[in-house]
């Protein structure tokens, strides 16, 4: 043995929020661990060191028990013994968006520095599968090293590391690219983040305990420095670690052994490093391995869940903040530490075990809590501040229309100019009441003073096709921030209508116009039908026809290209977990194919039509008597015998299919009547392509897959990860499916190239250590789904076609208003920008020097242009993703390199 080897042991917990028991009982063993660690603190000298698991929000959780205790704390901190952040949480990376990637970073380093210091470290320890753009994400928050658990060498049941041949590297060590060419250390937990846990005192156990954990960690070091964790999921504090690490030091003379920080042991690291270690590029998603333990399954484990962190993250990033941004460049100060706390209440439900749907039941009922809070915060502030703006908005070009006009603005801040279908409530002829008033009086009074005659109109005074509902006369009430509450009531109408035309980044005006004597022409032209027979759809781009089973055929007008029976479902057993998808030996997949359908028209507007199938297909009720009785005793799920039960249940689906008249895709809306467990269900889209690759929305990045899996892969199923959408292409010919978090799909290895994507998944155990029943993941009774088909003709088509999946999530925002003078046009941006091969990402306020903060990346490994179109010129800057000053931008054009994520703060 090398006699200048150095054992760097560092003491830490991985501390999972909220797992196999739900956040408080969780909360109640952190808070004795932190006790037990500051009496260690304080009555053992030698004891130098902890680290705190990468995520601040273990401190936040400690002081909301112990708020006394924060000046020790950073005390601590500032002393170098608690190592703090560089995130607010440990997220699941692939679950999260990139916005909400960015924000855990930003808002990890910041309430680390509030505590005196900041661990400079990107700490991924149990994700499952960790980003491709980490490595530039990383450096531009200027940290230049990365530890990670997963997605290189064989993980397996209960976190045991398994051997596994083609490894991306040799070594525990190696540099991590990003597609851009950014690099940081790498460090492989290659015998896990517990390697040096519970380390023992008495020297009969110490020895063997030692010869065993050094010999693994010189197995793969590519240095004398070796790496000993102390500690693992939830575990107490060693307070007798350093009687232990005497013991060893008296056994293995030849050894230095050091209670170490990771400040240290990196630091001492990189002067060893050979100059020939590895480089792995990219995703690290586990795809040289046999595939059963990637875990990627957690993307379609209680897809509720992803559902409303899908929509919670939109409304903050897409809208929220975006809407605040435009308020701040008008006056109205920006709501930092509201929009701070509604992330952080987001953020507390993106640690792995809870976005992945892999806990028990009791956490789910909290998350959702927690969803709403974020949620109701952010509709609170895009409330107040489109008011604000539309204040200010010019709509006296609507006077003398009619009896009356209503205006109102319609907000895109989805960063593509565009159309969309959108539906608003009008109020008319509002009369406020006070105390002293009978409402029912009022609501008489209101009912027989106005009606609901009209036409609709756009900023230039065309008329607009649509749709009316009288919902009649309604209670309704404004807060105003200078008196007290002001009730009212007022008839209310309900308009949908296409907007064919709205800004990047900003709003159009509409009115409805009062007018009793409507004539043919104010109701806007007449538009053929888009409904062309009774089983078709069509519009100017696409058609859409039903087949008798409910599969539909899409043509793309423009190319000729013809997508034939899409839309099948497909049902298959699994008697897997909350991680890992397993299909019973045997099980034959029952579909839809063939399968008589209800199909009827049930819209026909002169803006979108739709036609609604329906579908009962008889499927097995649950999983035989055996799986019950292998989920009880720990049966691998690998070795598991249970069948699908001969008991059956119909599953009821309700597919509504519509065509926009300016859709440039098929949009799909799915309503599931479960009635069964141990289940699967996807959706089949043949793309007509065989390609060896495809590609899927992720962070960042659109990333570059292999539809074929690496020669050590065994597990059946090729699953993988989707943020928004994925691609499958060839030359003239693409095939988009983009979903509203739906985080999981596969391109199977058929001859037709099919996407099938999970739209619902249902089992009935956590999986992993124990026993943990979870009889809410079989998600019984109704379930949603909704997604878009977008046909392209492949190559560079293919960003047009990304920037309308980017959109289809994304709601408009929409705010009535009055006829008044103001300083604003009827349509107008406040961030017009041109850059092909480019996405948009974010438009915030920069907290630090209250600038526009706008954010986007190129999607090409080729450089492109970004050109920011202003009224008028203004100075700009190259920020990063802490958003700090770098350099000036100079001129109007500027350059995106390939992969770039480029961060442009605007002088407002």
């Amino acid at each position: 043995m090398s006699s200048n080897k150095v054992v760097h042991v560092i003491s830490h917990t991985h501390w999972d929020r909220e797992w196999y028991m739900p956040y408080e009982a969780h909360h109640v063993k952190l808070i004795e661990n932190m006790d037990t660690l500051l009496h260690t603190f304080a009555n053992d000298p030698e004891y130098r060191s902890f680290y705190l698991d990468g995520q601040t929000i273990i401190l936040e959780d400690y002081l909301q028990v112990y708020p006394e205790k924060r000046e020790l704390l950073c005390q601590l901190s500032r002393d170098g013994k608690l190592s703090v952040g560089p995130w607010y949480v440990l997220q699941d990376e692939f679950l999260t968006s990139s916005e909400a990637n960015v924000r855990n970073l930003q808002i990890g380093h910041k309430d680390a520095a509030a505590f005196g210091s900041l661990s400079k470290l990107g700490y991924f320890p149990d994700s499952f599968g960790n980003m491709g753009q980490a490595a530039q994400l990383l450096a531009q928050a200027g940290i230049s090293s990365a530890v990670f658990g997963r997605g290189v060498k064989a993980t397996g049941f209960n976190n045991k590391v398994e051997e596994s041949s083609g490894l991306e590297s040799p070594f525990s060590e190696l540099h991590w690219e990003a597609p851009d060419g950014s690099r940081v250390l790498g460090i492989l937990f290659a015998n896990w983040y517990n390697n040096g846990m519970e380390i023992p005192v008495d020297p009969l156990l110490a020895k063997p305990y030692w010869e065993h954990r050094l010999a693994m960690a010189e197995r793969y070091a590519s240095t004398p420095h070796l790496l000993l964790m102390n500690g693992c999921d939830h575990q107490p504090v060693q307070t007798d670690l350093t009687a232990a690490l005497q013991v060893a030091r008296e056994l293995f003379p030849e050894y230095t052994f050091i209670h170490s920080s990771f400040d240290a042991y990196i630091k001492q690291l990189q002067q060893d490093v050979p100059p020939d270690l590895s480089v792995t590029r990219g995703e690290l998603r586990g795809q040289r391995t046999d595939g059963w333990f990637t875990l990627v399954n957690t993307a379609s484990a209680r897809i509720p869940i992803k559902q409303l962190n899908q929509q919670n993250q939109t409304l903050l990033e897409k809208v929220a903040e975006p809407i605040a941004a435009f308020a701040h460049q008008l006056g109205q100060p920006y709501p930092h530490a509201l929009l701070q706390y509604a992330w952080k209440t987001l953020m507390q439900n993106h640690p792995h075990d809870s976005i992945c749907g892999c806990s028990v039941d009791e956490v789910y009922p909290e998350m959702k809590t927690r969803f709403a809070k974020s949620m109701e915060v952010a509709r609170s502030l895009v409330k107040e501040r489109v008011a604000s703006i539309a204040k200010q908005v010019d709509t006296t070009d609507f006077t003398g229309l009619g009896e009356s006009a209503a205006p109102f603005l319609l907000f895109n801040t989805s960063g593509y100019a565009g159309a969309g279908v959108v539906t608003i409530e009008v109020e008319l002829a509002q009369r406020f009441f006070d105390q002293s008033e009978d409402p029912v009086a009022i609501a008489r009074h209101v009912c027989e003073n106005s009606h609901a005659e009209g036409y609709l109109i756009d900023a230039n005074g065309q008329p607009v096709a649509h749709t009316m509902e009288d919902l009649g006369v309604r209670f309704g009430y404004q807060l105003p921030n200078d008196r007290f509450r002001q009730p009212y009531m007022a008839r209310t109408l309900r308009l949908t209508f296409e907007a064919r035309e709205l800004p990047t980044m900003g709003y159009a005006t509409f009115a409805w116009i009062s007018d009793r004597t409507v004539s043919t022409a104010a109701r806007g032209a007449q538009m053929t039908s888009l409904v062309t027979s009774p089983s078709t759809l069509e519009n100017d781009l696409l058609q859409v026809s039903i087949e008798a089973d409910g599969s539909y055929t899409v043509l793309d007008k423009r190319s000729g290209q013809l997508f034939e029976r899409i839309g099948i479902y497909e049902n298959t057993g699994d008697i897997g977990n909350e991680y890992i998808f397993k299909q019973p030996n045997g099980d034959l997949p029952i579909t839809t194919r063939g399968l008589q359908a209800d199909i009827r028209i049930v819209e026909d507007t002169p803006y979108r039509a739709a036609i609604q199938i329906t579908h009962r297909l008889d499927i097995p009720k649950q999983a035989d008597e055996r799986l019950a009785k292998e989920i009880a005793t720990m049966v691998s799920f690998r070795e598991r015998q249970a069948q699908r039960s001969k008991e059956l249940a119909t599953l009821v689906i309700q597919t509504t299919i519509s065509l926009d008249r300016s859709g440039q895709g098929v949009r799909v809306r799915a309503v599931i009547d479960n009635p069964a467990s141990d289940h699967r269900l996807r959706v089949l889209f043949p793309s007509g392509v065989q390609a060896a690759i495809h590609y899927a929305d992720s962070i960042f990045e659109v990333a570059e897959r292999q539809t074929v899996p690496a020669p050590e892969w065994e597990n059946p199923s090729h699953c993988q990860h989707m943020q928004t959408f994925v691609d499958v292409q060839e030359e003239n010919r693409g095939l988009v499916i983009a979903g509203k978090g739906l985080n999981e799909y596969e391109v199977l290895q058929d001859d037709l190239g099919t996407i099938a994507v999970t739209i619902l998944r249902a089992v009935g155990e956590l999986g992993d250590w124990g026993v943990f029943l979870t009889p809410d993941a079989q998600c019984l009774g109704r379930n949603e789904a909704e997604w878009m088909i977008i046909p392209h003709t492949g190559g560079a088509d293919r960003f047009e076609a990304y920037r309308h999946a980017y959109q289809f999530p994304v709601p408009h925002t929409i705010c009535q208003t009055d006829v008044q003078e103001g300083s604003l046009p009827p349509i107008h941006s406040f961030l017009a920008w041109e850059g092909t091969g480019l996405a948009f990402s974010n438009l915030k306020i920069s907290e630090e020097r209250g600038d526009f903060i706008a954010r986007w990346y190129n999607l090409s490994r080729n450089s492109t242009e970004l050109r920011i179109l202003r009224d008028s010129p203004c100075p700009m800057y190259h920020s990063d993703i802490l958003e700090k000053h770098r350099t000036e931008v100079s001129g109007e054009i500027i350059q995106v390199g390939g992969y770039k994520i480029t961060t442009i703060g605007i002088l407002a």
